[in-house]
């Protein structure tokens, strides 16, 4: 009985461990995803429409190597893989200290950070899964979740205190500095031993790569996501817009505190069966927050003092509504795998939000050279479309194609 609790207390030191490398790692991503789009315009003088093309170049590196990575980390030591992925990621924040100040080599090294970003990303996700219990995955993933939130509340905002000044070398540096702590953390966590669950040299097919039964909901996932990832690069960009001149980057730190709230219930609702159900509650919540950043322009037009409030609150309804969908669509995409291909499940997962993220950045760029508010209002459509696909066709499927016993 002892010995039980010695391993149970070993394994929920790797699991805070591998939340704290993981929070690390977002901290240095969140730093740049709002300060990325004025570094391209101060640096080389690019429009809004070709920073949306240079920075979705990342997410499109992400994507391409998403399938391949839940692949390895499913077929070799996940820790090793982890390890391994996580060096390359800290290596690229040394690049943006060193490259040149031309177009095409900081592309080349943005592909190269997406790519490490991928591969990392995705095999932290299911080594935090593997040593929490099955029973208490969605709070698990709800708690793990809090981590990244937390950095996308104070990760932005540092970031764009930081370039306040003009000064993108303290920014890449603070960022090199949280990557590197991470990795230090990282190096610490302690994984379980399995055996092998895939056999290296079994013939190789799609279903190696992509989880099938996981489709339909990716394709719900990706039309959540776009709306999104046009908030995540351009409501900094759009606050400036309007006017909000000081208080932007805060916007990210209400939306963080919205998601950590909702996380910290959502998830025990997932363990108690209701996946479909929280994910529904999710995205209609979302549907408000994306509605309120479409009347921004309007309201701030009518009154300054309260376009302000609406740009907060907005801000939090986001991310509760966000928060409250995030651990019930990952434990759906898990729950539809066999724990032998679990790190393609969470691939799988990952790439639908990459895949929506990225077109989010395009679209975004694309758009708001016409009329700011139309790309919100374009995510708010596709929103509502994910809404009813999700109830009409995902629910459906995955009550037809869940697995009872999966750990």
């Amino acid at each position: 009985m002892e010995n039980n609790r010695q391993v149970d207390r070993l394994w929920t030191a790797s699991y805070v461990l591998a939340c704290l490398a993981t929070f690390m790692l977002s901290m240095s991503f969140f730093l740049l995803v709002p300060t990325l789009p004025f570094y391209l315009s101060d640096t080389y003088g690019i429009d809004k429409s070709t920073i949306g093309l240079v920075l979705s170049c990342y997410v499109v590196a992400v994507l391409c190597v998403r399938p391949f990575a839940g692949f390895v980390a499913d077929t070799f030591p996940r820790k090793t893989v982890y390890i391994v992925a996580y060096s390359l990621f800290v290596l690229a924040f040394v690049g943006y200290l060193v490259i040149p100040s031309i177009l095409w080599v900081f592309i080349m090294l943005r592909i190269f950070h997406g790519l490490a970003f991928g591969a990392l990303n995705t095999t932290a996700n299911t080594l935090v899964i593997d040593v929490m219990p099955s029973s208490r995955r969605g709070e698990g993933l709800g708690y793990y979740g809090v981590g990244n939130n937390l950095a996308m509340a104070f990760g932005p905002m540092i970031g764009l205190f930081i370039i306040s000044s003009g000064n993108y070398v303290a920014l890449f540096t603070t960022s090199l500095v949280c990557s590197c702590a991470g990795l230090c953390i990282a190096l610490c966590v302690r994984v379980k031993k399995k055996s092998r669950p895939v056999k290296a040299n079994s013939p190789l097919s799609l279903d190696r790569f992509i989880l099938k039964a996981g489709l339909p909901a990716a394709g719900s996932f990706v039309l959540l996501a776009i709306p999104y990832g046009i908030t995540s690069s351009y409501i900094a960009v759009y606050a400036d817009y309007l006017g909000l001149e000081k208080g932007a980057g805060l916007f990210f730190t209400v939306q963080a505190f919205g998601l950590i709230l909702s996380r910290l219930r959502s998830g025990k609702l997932v363990d108690h069966g209701m996946v479909t159900q929280v994910v529904r509650k999710g995205i209609f919540f979302a549907l408000f927050g994306i509605l309120g950043q479409v009347l921004l322009q309007t309201v701030f037009s009518w009154n300054y003092h309260a376009g302000v409030v609406l740009y907060f609150v907005s801000a939090f309804i986001l991310g509760f509504g966000f928060g409250t969908l995030f651990p019930a669509f990952n434990t759906l995409f898990i729950n539809l795998a066999p724990h032998t291909r679990r790190a393609t499940a969470n691939a799988t997962y990952l790439t639908g939000w990459d895949l929506g993220i990225g077109l989010g950045m395009l679209i975004g760029g694309a758009l708001s050279e016409i009329y700011f508010p139309l790309c919100f209002a374009v995510g708010l459509l596709l929103a509502v479309i994910s809404f009813v696909y999700f109830i009409v066709f995902v629910t459906p499927h995955y009550n037809d194609h869940k697995l009872e016993n999966n750990g």
